[in-house]
């Protein structure tokens, strides 16, 4: 019996800074003196799994941590599996997310890299099967798609594994 534990895409940002390194960097490009002057750039590193996430678009450091946290969050999602029960599926997150078989989440969302990180542990435990992994979270095979295609690298990933199962890529 596996035993369940919290993806790092779901833990709070507070819990997951303590499992990070953080680098300060200066970054050129537009935004002036002030850019190039002051270590704007974050680079985030999850000791871990070594899966890092920077951001050096914003000309404030608060602004771009967490910009390089969400993506570090989605990092997560994409790379890690975690190998757990078909019982332990749909979370309580993902059921308060499913509404008339729809995903009701905004790519945006805070709620977005763990939902991701669901879908395609459950993706795994199906064998990639789209229809019997939607059955399983409680949405339509359209919405699990839709929702998949919200990060581009999820999807493709997706196919990814597909075709190594022999599987038709999705469109």
């Amino acid at each position: 019996m596996t035993t369940q534990t919290s993806h790092p895409a779901s833990l709070t940002i507070d819990a997951l800074m303590k499992q990070c390194e953080t680098r300060r960097q200066r970054r050129g490009g537009p935004g002036g003196q002030h850019r190039n002057k002051v270590e704007t750039a974050i680079v985030l590193t999850h000791k871990p799994t070594e899966i890092s996430a920077e951001a050096s678009e914003r000309r404030s450091q608060a602004e771009n941590l967490k910009v390089a946290q969400f993506r570090l969050r989605i990092n997560l999602a994409l790379k890690v599996r975690s190998e757990l029960e078909m019982a332990s599926f749909p979370s309580q997150l993902w059921k308060s997310r499913i509404r008339q078989n729809k995903i009701q989440v905004n790519s945006q969302h805070t709620d977005f890299p763990t939902l991701l990180a669901e879908a395609l542990d459950v993706l795994l435990i199906k064998q990639w099967d789209v229809k019997s992994a939607a059955e399983l979270l409680g949405s339509s095979t359209s919405q699990l798609v839709k929702f998949l295609k919200q990060e581009p690298r999820a999807f493709g990933f997706l196919n990814f594994q597909r075709l190594s199962q022999d599987l038709k890529p999705l469109k």
